[in-house]
């Protein structure tokens, strides 16, 4: 019985050899093994590792690059620069020089007949004279140059102008402002100039500019009364007044 029991546990004992062997038979040729597998799992996990890293760093482009993304949207919403940016660039070109042009609206301009209202009326002292009365109908502050050239009916030139009336300062006159100038129409004592004298019916009032070198702008054409008035050679004009005294104190 002993016999027997020896025989068996050395049959099994073998037999496990054999199961043993023919497993480390069959790891061999498959490259696999204990050793094997363990060497294999170290350069898989090096190479697992290696492939991380190039990973990582991709990652960390692509999360840079989405940070970059998420950056422009940013900068697209609520971004300080790119808002201030579509503000900026929604402004007409020019816009802001074209609306703050240096007041020219408000400059000051000549006085001539398409901005003022030129009345003529004679006067009873002193006589033979007629006040020209031209006030500033337009927006703007006018000045009156020089003195008025007129010319009546028929007449060959223009009067003269009496230099003593000149003022200190060029007649300057606001919107609704008037300025005055006076005409001697002929000599009062029945003097040389009288003999040749005639009646006007018409009369243009011409304007100077600055440079008083000739008329500008448009030339008024105020009424004259019904029987017209006589002038003579005697015939002078005052410069422009601010004041009517001082226009018909001459």
């Amino acid at each position: 019985m002993s016999g027997l029991r020896t025989s068996r546990t050395r049959l099994a004992a073998a037999a496990t050899t054999a199961v043993l062997a023919a497993l480390s038979l069959t790891a061999c040729n498959n490259g696999t093994g204990a050793h094997d597998e363990g060497a294999a799992a170290t350069p898989s996990t090096s190479a697992s590792s290696g492939a991380t890293s190039p990973g990582a760093a991709s990652g960390s482009t692509g999360s840079t690059g989405s940070t970059g993304s998420t950056g422009s949207t940013g900068s697209g919403s609520s971004g300080g620069g790119s808002t201030t940016g579509s503000s900026t660039g929604s402004k007409p070109a020019g816009g802001t020089s074209a609306s703050k042009v240096p007041g020219s609206a408000g400059r000051p301009v000549t006085c001539e007949g398409s901005n003022t209202k030129t009345v003529a009326a004679p006067l009873n002292r002193p006589v033979n004279h007629m006040l020209l009365t031209v006030t500033n109908t337009g927006s703007r502050t006018c000045f009156l140059y020089g003195y008025p050239a007129v010319r009546f009916t028929d007449a060959q030139s223009v009067p003269p102008v009496i230099e003593d009336s000149q003022p200190q300062a060029v007649v300057t006159l606001d919107p609704g402002q008037s300025g005055y100038a006076a005409i001697s129409l002929s000599a009062t004592d029945g003097g040389s100039g009288s003999g040749s004298g005639h009646t006007a019916k018409s009369l243009t009032v011409y304007f100077q500019g600055r440079s008083m070198s000739g008329s500008v702008g448009t030339a008024a054409h105020p009424s004259l009364p019904a029987q017209g008035v006589h002038i003579d050679d005697s015939i002078k004009v005052t410069y422009w007044q601010q004041e009517m005294n001082d226009a018909t104190n001459w």
